[in-house]
């Protein structure tokens, strides 16, 4: 029987590359790992019907002026935004159609589309407060207006069933819990929240004052008294007429001094 010999190229080759097949056999015939999730941000959950500043409203029946005004000046919506993302919620003040026909007539027909959008958000509080926490906050409390001085706020004073609202203007009550439930809290109240920025003593001077008398108070002048720099220009232009005299009066006598001389030497 004839013995099959086999060259050591061969033998050499077979040592190397086996292992290497075998690693590649072992990888295609292990299973797949599975792909890592996506890490995704948690969504903020919509808010639900029941959450909703317009179906609370709505319920109550008696806040149509304030649900109009909300619409109007696009508050109510700014309000949806802001809770879809808040972390601190949002308590809202809500006049009863009562409070607003207890205003002097024409008081918001005089407000500009800014004022009135401020007033509304005057009602609207930075931060979920549920009844409890009333007493133990810290005054004043913010809201969400704002005016050239800084932000509108409201003094809360509570005891252990009642708790107030001072404006600066206006002091009231809250009435009743619409709701409560984080982030979200809406009470009623009695009264309309006028804050000093559009309805205070300040407020209605700043208003009845001329354009020009403002402009005047500003600058730190009177609209009446003439300027500094006027002032400068007629002091300037006397100065140069005094001037000018008086050089004439010198050429003048020079003039008269020669004249004389000349008939002396005759």
């Amino acid at each position: 029987m004839a013995s099959i010999q086999i060259h050591p190229c061969l033998l050499f080759l077979a040592l190397v590359l086996c292992p290497v097949l075998l690693a590649h056999a072992k990888t295609a015939l292990a299973p797949e790992a599975p792909a890592p999730a996506e890490a995704t941000a948690d969504a903020p959950s919509p808010v639900s019907e029941s959450q909703s500043l317009e179906h609370i409203l709505e319920k109550g029946m008696q806040y149509k002026t304030f649900l109009r005004m909300l619409k109007d000046t696009q508050v109510g919506a700014q309000v949806v935004n802001q809770m879809q993302d808040s972390i601190t919620g949002l308590t809202v003040m809500a006049p009863t159609d009562n409070a607003f026909n207890s205003l002097k007539p024409g008081t918001l027909n005089k407000l500009t589309q800014q004022q009135q959008s401020e007033l509304i958000m005057y009602h609207i509080l930075p931060k979920y407060y549920s009844f409890v926490t009333f007493q133990t906050t810290s005054n004043p409390v913010p809201t969400q207006a704002t005016s050239e001085e800084g932000t509108c706020t409201v003094n809360i004073t509570s005891s252990s069933n009642q708790a107030n609202i001072s404006t600066g203007v206006i002091d009231t009550t809250i009435s009743n819990t619409l709701y409560a439930d984080f982030p979200l809290a809406v009470y009623s109240v009695d009264k309309v929240l006028l804050s000093p920025d559009l309805f205070g003593p300040k407020s209605a001077k700043s208003h009845s004052a001329t354009p020009t008398e403002s402009n005047a108070k500003k600058n730190g002048t009177s609209a009446l008294a003439p300027s500094s720099e006027s002032e400068d220009d007629t002091n300037a232009d006397t100065k140069s007429t005094s001037g000018a005299g008086l050089k004439g009066v010198k050429w003048g006598s020079l003039g008269g001094l020669l004249f004389m001389f000349i008939l002396n030497l005759f």
